[in-house]
């Protein structure tokens, strides 16, 4: 498959979506990002992964007043892989309600489905030190 400038576009705002969906409190609309399989892969935070879009709608609301107020979504980067597959990789910046913020790597594997592109895979890597953690050596 080759991705054409369309696909690429589509794929950015898929990513771009899940911001609003989630901060719009839109749950319900988790299937225009996901396929129904989902694989949320939020193990760097200490859960294991969640598969599904009841579990990932699920996790949210238990989540409830830690989730952000807002998820930015800047610095994607697509490309297909050798083995045909679509990655993206965005970096997501959360508000939290007292102002402080978090910052994680978002590694997505993207599908089209006959409704448009869906996120099969997400995993989420917390930003957590500065280079991650690579230092000046000697």
């Amino acid at each position: 498959m080759t991705l054409g400038p369309e696909d690429r576009l589509a794929i950015g705002e898929l990513i771009a979506l899940h911001g609003h969906v989630v901060d719009d409190g839109q749950l319900d609309r988790m299937g225009e990002l996901f396929t129904p399989d989902i694989v949320y892969d939020v193990s760097d935070f200490g859960q294991d992964p969640l598969v599904g879009l009841a579990a990932v709608r699920e996790a949210a609301l238990a989540l409830g007043d830690g989730n952000p107020v807002a998820h930015h979504v800047t610095n994607i980067v697509v490309r297909e892989e050798a083995d045909g597959r679509v990655r993206a990789r965005s970096k997501g910046l959360g508000v939290r309600a007292d102002g402080t913020c978090g910052s994680v790597t978002y590694d997505d594997i993207v599908v089209r489905t006959p409704d448009g592109w869906r996120i099969s895979h997400r995993t989420l890597t917390a930003r957590r030190v500065p280079l991650n953690g690579v230092h000046r050596s000697g």
